[in-house]
């Protein structure tokens, strides 16, 4: 079967979108990390499904990472579905979309910017510290913000080795069963950071990540570093911006804003 695609990315965060109706099931594990190779296939940061509403939303979003493990949540991916659900006629401007870590409101703004709503971030904590190779303190914040994130403030950001350090961190027990993605910030100014994100499923550094910039955003400001809304640039050279305002009761809604870009279009081979 040919299966239609759209590639398309948020600030460098790549992805392939299927419109799901026509699918009978869902692809399998292999065959999403088949489609998701960059070598042997389109290549991309991982997959989205975009399904008909089950909870009064205007459609339901599944994400899939490039290893074709379900994830509950992509940030930069919904505002990338947001956009081609209204292009499709799925959704209105301003939409519900239904994901796994439950519903999520998106509104279209003009130069293909998209402004997504999260929920307030789960188990933030400000303080937290764990020991990797060679006995090396690290001091980190976390924060769930759809899926899990630590946040590592660093000076050197460029100097980083990403994959060695984010690895190390990523699948320490600390966040055993599951691991953590692993956010590494530079703070630039009084609203403004850097940020580099090792990938939980993608097991390397991608160009940019959406649940990573709130969760870096919404941690940064609890700690006194920056003040709302911050503007944050990726790896990839693009910058969002995330507004919150933190509460008695904790952080709050965040809005994270950036871009949702068409790259090309295509089939994919589908067995069903």
């Amino acid at each position: 079967m040919k299966l239609p695609f759209w590639k398309m990315h948020g600030a460098g965060n790549d992805f392939i979108l299927v419109d799901a109706r026509q699918l009978a099931k869902t692809p399998s594990r292999e065959q999403i990390a088949a489609w998701c190779h960059r070598r042997t296939g389109v290549g991309s940061d991982g997959l989205i499904l975009l399904h008909p509403p089950q909870a009064g939303g205007h459609f339901r979003m599944q994400f899939f990472n490039p290893d074709g493990g379900e994830a509950d949540m992509c940030g930069n991916g919904a505002r990338c579905a947001a956009r081609l659900a209204h292009e499709l006629q799925l959704a209105p401007t301003a939409m519900i979309i239904e994901t796994a870590a439950g519903a999520v409101k998106a509104e279209m703004h003009p130069d293909n910017q998209v402004r997504l709503e999260l929920p307030p971030p789960q188990a933030c904590r400000l303080d937290g510290e764990l020991t990797i190779d060679r006995g090396e303190n690290v001091h980190y914040a976390f924060a769930d913000t759809g899926v899990p994130h630590a946040v590592i403030e660093c000076e050197a950001l460029d100097d980083l080795d990403i994959r060695l350090r984010g690895r190390a961190i990523r699948l320490h027990p600390c966040f055993a069963p599951h691991g953590t993605n692993v956010d590494f910030i530079a703070i630039t100014g009084s609203d403004s950071l850097r940020i580099r994100t090792y990938e939980r499923g993608v097991e390397d550094e991608t160009l940019a990540c959406g649940t990573g910039i709130a969760a870096a955003a919404t941690t940064a400001v609890l700690r006194g570093r920056v003040t709302s809304p911050v503007t944050i640039q990726t790896a990839g050279g693009d910058h969002l911006q995330v507004a919150l305002t933190p509460t008695d009761a904790g952080p709050g809604p965040i809005s994270l804003t950036g871009p949702a870009v068409h790259t090309f279009t295509g089939t994919l081979e589908y067995t069903g």
